[in-house]
């Protein structure tokens, strides 16, 4: 019989594919973990179907008319799941005293407030939503550190970082930033390995054809639309370069992107002694979810180990930033500081929205971007959530705008 404690969770988007990879995750060790609240934007049928396999405490749909719909359909099942909608909803199941863990799996600036709630009540925080940390770096850093929460990244690249650090800077991870401890321990660079997406080997003039479908069929990854075409514009990956950046408290010019398109090993870290050490194992995120979940002990995932002998070779190239300037806009947004990144974020949310829906063309996401970074008015201050908010919100305004301009 196991001794741990079961820890109650909460699963923030849990009808999509991090959601799902949790999940498969959670039913494999039951003694360890019970889900508390699910949450979801509109998706009734997916909740509805949740709802009656995993019965949580709470059920969340954003939408107050989704909620409706799923409470009335809950109502047919013997089911003690009470159904909360909108950010109230949300900032409740993240912010409860029976609450140990809060899976941070919504997709985009949505996610924002819910997250840094989570990490002023000092949960454990399993991040997988980056924007977090793209539009409100220094102020969720901080409210983590002085709430005591503890932070662990779930996305593969950032949590193979975790993975390859030194003992001693994991065992002292909640949250923090790790200072400048990393030159004590020898740490040199990070390197971000990205898979280079489904256009790696295309010329500029063919990406001008690019259509929606192919930029969601990504070569490695079961991932959601928005994620999977970022991923083709390597702005996911910029993305993570911005997190990263905060997560780890790296230099900028120490943080280099090395396109892996086998996607086995999921990033690198080297030391002054010459060592370059990598997690490796096949592409699927219940590999680091389990990590985090269980961290600083291991438990089965479900993910088959990597057979090594299969993968055969290894290949790496440098990132082409003239074909994928979205990844240079993230290191410039960075060296701005500021809300740049919360500009860059909110740019690129509206842009690829209107390339799903086939307003614009796939070169046309990163123009917009830095033409709403051009046109913005960067700030200085991003202390409080009501400052990064408005600039989101700015920043969406000029894009739509210059969207306006195309046609």
């Amino acid at each position: 019989m196991s001794q741990h404690k079961v820890l109650q969770v909460t699963l923030l988007g849990a009808t999509g594919s991090i959601g799902s990879s949790t999940l498969d995750v959670i039913a494999r060790h039951p003694e360890r973990y019970q889900i508390y609240a699910i949450t979801a934007n509109t998706s009734v049928d997916v909740m509805n179907e949740l709802c009656q396999q995993w019965q949580p405490r709470y059920a969340v749909m954003y939408d107050a008319d989704a909620a409706a719909e799923l409470s009335d359909r809950l109502s047919d099942f013997d089911i003690d799941t009470r159904v909360l909608y909108g950010e109230a909803g949300l900032l409740q199941v993240v912010e409860s005293a029976d609450v140990d863990c809060v899976v941070a799996a919504i997709v985009g600036a949505a996610g924002l407030v819910p997250t840094l709630a989570a990490a002023a009540a000092g949960k454990r925080i399993l991040l997988a939503n980056k924007e977090a940390l793209v539009m409100s770096g220094k102020l969720f850093m901080d409210t983590a550190r002085e709430n005591n929460a503890i932070l662990m990244p779930v996305d593969s690249e950032h949590n193979a970082i975790f993975q390859c650090m030194p003992a001693n800077l994991s065992e002292h991870h909640s949250s923090v930033k790790m200072t400048n401890r990393q030159a004590d321990s020898g740490i040199e660079r990070i390197l971000l390995t990205a898979s280079g997406g489904p256009f790696r080997t295309w010329s500029a003039e063919r990406l001008h054809d690019v259509t929606p479908e192919q930029a969601v069929d990504h070569p490695n990854w079961d991932m959601g639309k928005k994620i999977s075409v970022d991923s083709a514009t390597l702005m996911n990956k910029g993305l993570e370069l911005i997190e990263a950046y905060w997560l780890f408290d790296m230099d900028i010019s120490n943080i280099d992107v090395v396109i892996h398109p086998q996607s086995v090993i999921h990033s690198m870290v080297t030391y002054n002694d010459g060592s370059v050490l990598a997690q490796m194992g096949n592409p699927d995120m219940r590999t680091p979810i389990a990590h985090a979940l269980a961290w600083p002990e291991r438990i089965a995932s479900g993910v088959e180990p990597l057979n090594i002998i299969e993968v055969a070779k290894l290949d790496f190239e440098e990132p082409d930033l003239k074909r994928f300037p979205c990844l240079r806009l993230c290191y410039e947004a960075i060296k701005m500081g500021g809300s740049a990144t919360t500009v860059l974020n909110a740019a690129n949310e509206v842009a690829v929205a209107a390339f799903l829906d086939e307003k614009i063309g796939f070169n046309d996401i990163a123009v917009l971007i830095e033409q709403t970074l051009n046109k913005a008015n960067i700030i200085n201050d991003v202390s409080s959530l009501e400052g990064i908010l408005k600039a989101d919100a700015e920043a969406r305004t000029i894009t739509n705008d210059c969207i306006a301009a195309i046609h």
